[in-house]
C-alpha cells in the first residue's frame, strides 16, 4: 500500500475528548509555586550571579545549559518521553529523562501534560491565547512563566499505564525541584558558591526564560514550509536559534512531523540534537529513529511551496523537499 492510501488525521492518545470540552473557554490564574520557583531563581541569578561572577563559573553555566537542554530537555522529554520518537534502554532513558527535570520546567508527568494539552489546543480551530501566545510580549511572560490556564471543560489527560506506573518517574515528579541539589552539592565541592549559583540558578533561570522565547516566537513569526489544515495556531521555524536550541526552534517542522526525531528536516536546518542521536546510534544505545517518511501521512497537513506554485500553474515546478515525501502530506 503506497503512502498516500495512509492518510489520516494526526491525534495525541493521551488527549481524551469528551462532548462540550473546548480549547478556549477558560482563565489565567496565578500559579503560586510556579511563580515562586522561577522568581527565586532570577533573584539568587541577577544578585548573586554578579557577586559571584568569573570566568570558571560561566564555563560551568555553559556546560551544564548545553547538556541539559540537549540531552535532558530535547532527547530525553521531547524527543524520547513524550514522542516516542526512537527507543533507547531504560536506564538510558531516565538518565536523559533526568536532565530534562533539571532544566527547572517540571517533573515528567508535568512536561507531558503542558506539552499534550497544548498541542492539543493548537490543532483546534480556536484556542485560548494563553496556548498559542497570542498575547503581547510582556503579558505572555507574565502568563507563561507566573501562571497557569484552568479550562472550563477541558479533555482529560491520561498518560500510558507504562508510565504511570513507573516507580522512577513517580518519584521524579514528586522530586522535580529537589533533584537540583545533588548537583549543587556536586558544584560546591567542586567549585564552591560560585558554581552552585551559575550552574544551578543562572542555568534555570535562562533555560525557562529560553524555553518561553522560543515558544513565543515560534508560534507568531518565522519561516514557514508547511500548513496544518483547521488549526488556530501554526507554528514557524526561527532559524537563527536553531544551536542554542539544539534543533527545537525549527518548530514549523515539528507541527508537521511530531513524531519524528529529526527537526531540521532540511539539509540546511542544524540540528544538534540529532547529530547526539546519530553519534548514540552508532555506538548501540538508541535506535529505530524515526524520519518525517517514516510517519503516516497526515490528511490535514500541506506543503505550503506547492500550493503557491500550484495556485499560479497547472504544472508542477521543481520544489525542494524532504526526499520521499509526496508535496501533500
Amino acid at each position: 500500500m503506497e503512502k498516500s492510501d495512509l492518510k489520516q488525521k494526526y491525534v495525541n492518545e493521551r488527549i481524551v475528548e469528551s462532548n462540550g470540552c473546548n480549547a478556549y473557554d477558560g482563565k489565567v490564574v496565578w500559579s503560586p509555586v510556579k511563580s515562586l520557583w522561577i522568581t527565586s531563581m532570577y533573584f539568587i541569578a541577577i544578585v548573586g550571579g554578579i557577586l559571584t561572577f568569573s570566568i570558571s563559573a560561566f564555563l560551568i553555566f555553559l556546560a551544564s545549559t548545553a547538556v541539559t537542554l540537549c540531552l535532558g530537555h530535547s532527547l530525553g522529554m521531547h524527543r524520547r518521553l513524550i514522542h516516542q520518537s526512537y527507543q533507547c534502554p531504560k536506564w538510558l532513558e531516565y538518565c536523559l529523562v533526568h536532565f530534562g527535570v533539571i532544566v527547572g520546567l517540571a517533573g515528567p508527568k508535568g512536561m507531558m501534560h503542558t506539552h499534550d494539552m497544548r498541542d492539543w489546543a493548537q490543532r483546534q480551530n480556536k484556542c485560548h491565547d494563553y496556548f498559542g501566545h497570542q498575547q503581547p510580549f510582556f503579558i505572555d511572560a507574565i502568563w507563561q512563566l507566573h501562571c497557569d490556564l484552568e479550562l472550563k471543560s477541558p479533555p482529560k489527560f491520561i498518560p500510558e499505564e507504562s508510565f504511570t506506573n513507573d516507580r522512577v518517574y513517580q518519584w521524579m515528579e514528586k522530586t522535580w525541584m529537589w533533584q537540583q541539589l545533588p548537583w549543587a552539592l556536586l558544584f560546591f565541592y567542586w567549585g564552591g558558591i560560585a558554581w552552585v549559583v551559575w550552574g544551578i540558578c543562572v542555568r534555570v533561570a535562562v533555560s525557562v526564560t529560553g524555553h518561553w522565547l522560543i515558544g513565543y516566537f515560534a508560534h507568531n513569526e518565522g519561516d514557514r514550509d508547511w500548513h496544518v489544515e483547521g488549526a488556530s495556531v501554526q507554528g514557524y521555524n526561527i532559524r537563527f536559534a536553531a544551536l542554542i536550541t539544539m534543533g527545537e526552534s525549527w518548530h514549523n517542522n515539528h507541527h508537521a512531523f511530531p513524531g519524528s526525531a529529526l527537526l531540521g528536516i532540511e539539509k540546511n536546518q542544524v540540528d544538534p540534537g540529532w547529530w547526539v542521536l546519530r553519534v548514540l546510534e552508532k555506538l548501540g544505545f538508541v535506535w529505530n529513529l524515526k524520519l518525517p517518511e517514516d510517519l503516516p501521512g497526515r490528511i490535514e497537513l500541506k506543503n505550503i511551496n506547492f500550493l503557491e506554485t500550484k495556485s499560479h500553474s497547472n504544472e508542477k515546478s521543481a520544489i525542494a523537499k524532504i526526499p520521499g515525501l509526496p508535496d501533500e502530506i
